[in-house]
């Protein structure tokens, strides 16, 4: 199984980035694949449109922690609009890629990243109460 993932992959799924929960998050999603067991909760902090902090919690497989990890740094100190911009593919090639069986890990963190986004634009615009 270590042949189909790439060194970058490996270190996420032992040394995953910004793990746990925000006591001052303004945004929590979730996340899952029913096809497969996987689910993420996202807590992000934004301010001024800004992603400011953000961390995970997964249950999952090693590539559903690798991309929930490696998408919390491409999306640290980003704007909401680029977090918009943020999906599978750009989350795969930050690992150097993923086995086409396992890009639907990739899916879900991009989703629910965008997700997010549009809870806190809801909450800003009065559609939603915030948390």
């Amino acid at each position: 199984m270590a042949e189909i993932y790439s060194a970058k992959v490996w270190d996420h799924v032992r040394n995953p980035r910004n793990v746990g929960s925000l006591e001052d998050a303004n945004v929590v999603v979730q996340a899952g694949d029913p096809t497969c067991g996987d689910a993420v909760l996202y807590f992000l902090r934004i301010e001024e449109d800004i992603v400011r902090d953000i961390k995970f919690l997964i249950k999952g497989c090693g590539a559903a922690i690798a991309t929930s990890s490696v998408a919390t740094e491409l999306v640290m100190g980003k704007g909401l609009d680029e977090v918009m911009g943020l999906s599978d593919q750009i989350i795969a090639q930050a690992l150097d890629g993923l086995p086409e069986e396992k890009m639907h890990c990739s899916n879900m963190a991009a989703s629910a990243l965008h997700a997010a986004v549009e809870q806190y634009r809801a909450t800003v615009a009065g559609e939603t109460k915030p948390l």
